[in-house]
């Protein structure tokens, strides 16, 4: 069951487990996507919120209202503006080490200036640029996280983003940031496509020992099945056999070609 709080749709998918959803196609369309996806995970003890959000809307007191007396963590998954944008309501922000650096400094979000969306004109007061949380800490591969009763943990998984994360629960959940979700899926330029690869690939052999295992993208549909990790496998290394049917994303919009199979909707970097 799901209710719309203003901006953010809530939805308790379980009991230890809560979707914070925004709508980024109302921000600017020019990416392709309907939804972006946080997840706030309840543990006995301490709760993990991961990703902050565009940072249109106050994000801290409805996270707080919702984790009760619990102690708060906040992991970014990598350091795009849609993941990120919302750190500085928060004290600390836990992100892979090779990203730190980058959110530890204003987010210049510049580019959304020419969204066809009037929302975006609530960036006007910061210039477009957004300010850091006080307190940037490193993640690296292997981190594991106790929340009580259940524990995570950190799996890097770069080629979306150099320091990319994917976090793997004991309860079999596996939260694929931007690696692994239908729709449109952006990749690094074509010759360093092996990294991305390399990733999905990882996140295949993990999960290829459990029985039920269930992704939570950082965007659109959830939750979805391991064969998912596969079907983009396949999809992206095979991908030079349809590169004749590329075209550029509107107006140059990120300096990227757009190949639409239907389901996939591959944003690839030129850059």
């Amino acid at each position: 069951m799901s209710t719309l709080n203003h901006w953010f749709e809530i939805i308790k998918h379980k009991e230890h487990l809560i979707v914070i959803r925004e709508k980024l196609s109302e921000i600017d369309p020019r990416f392709h996507t309907i939804y972006t996806n946080m997840y706030l995970l309840l543990g006995s003890h301490t709760a993990l919120l991961i990703d902050t959000g565009c940072g249109l809307f106050p994000l801290k007191p409805l996270i707080d209202e919702l984790i009760g007396k619990r102690k708060l963590l906040v992991f970014n998954t990598h350091c795009h503006w849609d993941h990120v944008c919302g750190n500085y309501e928060f004290n600390e922000i836990y992100i892979h080490e090779k990203e730190a650096a980058f959110i530890s400094k204003p987010i210049n979000i510049s580019n959304l200036k020419d969204s066809s969306k009037d929302i975006v004109k609530k960036y006007e007061k910061n210039n477009f640029l957004i300010p850091p949380a006080p307190v940037i800490k490193n993640l690296k591969e292997g981190d594991k996280i106790d929340l009580g009763d259940y524990n995570i943990e950190v799996i890097h998984t770069p080629g979306h983003s150099p320091g990319a994360i994917s976090l793997f629960t004991d309860k079999n959940e596996l939260f694929s940031d931007d690696t692994a979700h239908y729709g449109a899926v952006f990749l690094p330029k074509k010759n360093k496509l092996h990294e991305f690869l390399s990733s999905i690939s990882k996140l295949m052999t993990l999960c290829e020992k459990k029985e039920s295992i269930e992704i939570y993208p950082s965007h659109e549909e959830f939750p979805l099945g391991k064969e998912l990790l596969e079907e983009l496998y396949n999809k992206i290394n095979n991908i030079e056999n349809s590169w004749n049917t590329k075209q550029k994303n509107k107006d140059n919009f990120l300096r990227s070609w757009i190949i639409d199979d239907g389901k996939y909707k591959f944003v690839i970097s030129k850059i």
